[in-house]
């Protein structure tokens, strides 16, 4: 691949690590460019999982940093969700996933009018309806499953579900999800990875550009809080639900 290539990968890299670190959907970015230039189907979803899983690394660790994700707390979520993605990654060829396709984008803009439209979200953790520590495990296992089957919009649906059902503040929401969807990528990879599915310079140079956008969006998010992660998410789930509806 050529080294002018390469650092165009690497500049969307970073654009779509920034975007995935404060409201998710970097793929939206990452896949439709290594789709553009040739990369077969499967090893384009390999190394658009390679370089995300790096992005979500990098900004994950910087939200635990900051003392905004709890590993303890979120472990068995962390567990089912690897062992969901995997089965999904495991089972997705010999499922019809062509109703996905209308679904999703009607989950992604309920998604957004609910941070559209809903004043009382903020950085400020809220009243739980759901015990994490009891339901975060099935919910990492739902929506990892649904991740290695299908995959538009688990940041999205992860980040509704902290701060919906478990009560998490915007920030802290963003934090643990990119926890869990790190989870997930890491799980596709230990299918993509061995099958030789991953295109290597393309994926290195591309997650050296999620280093430094999921650290630069990490901190943007950690920094402006509420009021710039909601329009953003907004923005990415409206974006992806359009998208998904103009592929059919």
């Amino acid at each position: 691949m050529e080294i002018s290539l390469l650092f165009i990968l690497a500049a969307v890299g970073v654009v779509a690590g920034f975007v995935d670190a404060v409201a998710g959907g970097g793929g939206l970015i990452a896949l439709p460019a290594l789709l553009s230039i040739g990369m077969p189907p499967v090893a384009a979803l390999a190394t658009n999982k390679f370089q995300g899983a790096v992005g979500t690394a990098v900004a994950a660790f910087t939200y635990w940093r900051e003392g905004l994700v709890k590993i303890r707390q979120l472990a068995p979520a962390i567990g089912a969700t690897f062992v969901g993605a995997y089965l999904g990654a495991a089972v997705v060829k010999s499922i019809d996933t062509s109703l996905l396709n209308s679904l999703v984008p009607i989950a992604l803009i309920a998604i957004a009018a609910y941070f559209l439209f809903v004043p009382k979200l903020s950085n400020a953790d809220r009243l739980a309806r759901l015990n994490i520590v009891i339901f975060a495990p099935l919910l990492g296992f739902v929506i990892g499953f649904y991740d290695g089957i299908f995959g538009p919009g688990t940041g999205s649906f992860f980040t509704i579900a902290f701060v919906s059902l478990f009560g998490l503040g915007v920030v802290r929401a963003s934090a643990t999800t990119k926890m869990l969807n790190f989870t997930s990528n890491i799980a596709a990879l230990a299918l993509f990875i061995p099958a030789g599915n991953v295109v290597w310079s393309a994926a290195i140079a591309m997650g050296a550009g999620q280093i430094i956008g999921g650290y630069l969006g990490a901190k943007t998010g950690i920094k402006y809080g509420a009021k710039f992660i909601k329009p953003l998410v907004v923005v990415v789930c409206v974006v992806m639900a359009g998208r998904l509806l103009f592929l059919q």
